[in-house]
């Protein structure tokens, strides 16, 4: 009778259980497979994700239009100011200064316009009184020449009346040309909108503008940054004195794969977590735009891809990403800060360029002309008895 080897009766089971744990673990990625396929078929494949992403936000450098010295500042960084609020104050003493001169200048020049049409009306006159004394002198001429047939005037006599006659008719010419030479300044004019007082109300404007820009205020509602400006520092025309960005308006340039491009479209959703929040905090944006070019084509230096060591680099393009303003202003967000993008990919009608008009556009704070009312002011002063806003006969 053969008895049983005890080795192999317990490798037997041995194997067993080997098989069965491989058969378990076998299901048990085909599981998983399959469920990350049904899971990527039905869901992952529709969303493309990155966290190469980053805020952005406009800003708006602050300069100053003028030359001055600075006298007084007001902000300081990381301060929150609001359109319209006073940054920086400069030394008015110059622009105070040239705004006198340029009154001065026009009341000068209103008073010199108006001695042009008291000048034009006096030489009307002067032309009509030697047209009189013309017409006088030529009948009393003709008078004496009539009677010096008979010989009842003498022949010098004759004579000085012709002189007169010839004498009158210059100076009628004289007066008539001089007539001619101050309505070719004045004719078509009132004393208002004569040139020459338009320029001298342009100087005025002119200097009035200096003075407003010596108060230097914020075009735009956000936070001051890169503050360099300091008292009592004489800056000219364009010198860079702070920054305020922008914050309520930010939003995010996502760089995505160009292999990640091929279904992203204007106007698709979009979900984001901000690192600063640990990823808490859920932002919705839209796809606002895609970048016209990879970054490294608008870099300060472009690789230069002809050389013989070429090697393929993957791009990245920017995309725009635009914020929900109530999640924004709920939790605000900082310009550079890191975030993670999630693309949601159903929806493929939407263009791939972006072509909305702004409805809106930015623009600075609308200047006013509060020189306005001193310029008529100045005209009215100076205008004496001219009837302002005839225009000259």
């Amino acid at each position: 009778m053969n008895n049983p080897d005890p080795v192999a009766a317990a490798a037997e089971p041995a194997n067993g259980k080997r098989r069965q744990r491989l058969t378990i673990l076998a299901l048990v990625v085909a599981v998983v497979g399959v469920g990350y396929a049904a899971y990527w078929f039905l869901h992952a494949r529709y969303f493309e994700e990155t966290d190469d992403a980053y805020v952005a936000s406009d800003v708006v450098q602050i300069t100053s239009e003028v030359v001055g010295t600075v006298t007084a500042v007001h902000v300081d960084d990381t301060q929150h100011v609001e359109r319209g609020q006073l940054l920086v104050e400069l030394d008015k003493a110059d622009a105070e200064l040239a705004m006198a001169r340029a009154e001065a200048d026009l009341a000068r020049t209103v008073r010199e316009v108006r001695a042009l049409f008291a000048q034009a009306g006096g030489l009307r006159a002067q032309i009509r009184e030697r047209e009189v004394t013309l017409k006088a002198a030529r009948a009393d001429l003709a008078r004496r020449e009539q009677a010096g047939g008979d010989g009842a005037v003498s022949v010098e006599e004759l004579q000085h009346a012709r002189d007169q006659v010839a004498a009158l008719d210059a100076s009628l010419s004289v007066a008539r040309g001089s007539l001619r030479t101050v309505r070719a300044q004045i004719d078509d004019t009132t004393l208002e909108n004569h040139p020459q007082v338009l320029a001298a109300s342009a100087r005025v404007r002119e200097a009035a503008l200096a003075l407003k820009r010596t108060r230097i205020v914020a075009p735009v509602t956000g936070t001051v940054a890169r503050r360099s400006v300091q008292i009592g520092a004489r800056i000219a025309a364009g010198t860079p004195l702070m920054a305020v960005v922008e914050l309520s308006d930010a939003w995010v340039d996502a760089n995505f794969k160009e292999s990640q491009l091929v279904d992203i479209r204007v106007g698709q959703p979009v979900e984001l977590h901000a690192d600063v929040y640990h990823g808490d905090v859920v932002y919705h944006g839209k796809v606002a735009g895609l970048g016209a070019g990879s970054g490294s084509a608008f870099a300060l230096l472009p690789a230069q891809n002809a050389s013989g060591n070429w090697i393929k680099v993957v791009q990245r393009v920017p995309v725009r990403i635009a914020l929900d303003p109530k999640e924004l202003a709920e939790h605000p967000l900082r310009v550079g800060l890191s975030m993670r993008v999630s693309v949601d990919l159903h929806d493929t009608s939407g263009s791939l360029v972006a072509n909305e008009i702004r409805s809106s556009p930015r623009q600075l704070l609308p200047g006013d002309d509060s020189s306005a009312p001193q310029i008529q002011r100045i005209i009215s002063a100076n205008a004496g008895n001219a009837q302002l806003g005839s225009a000259a006969p």
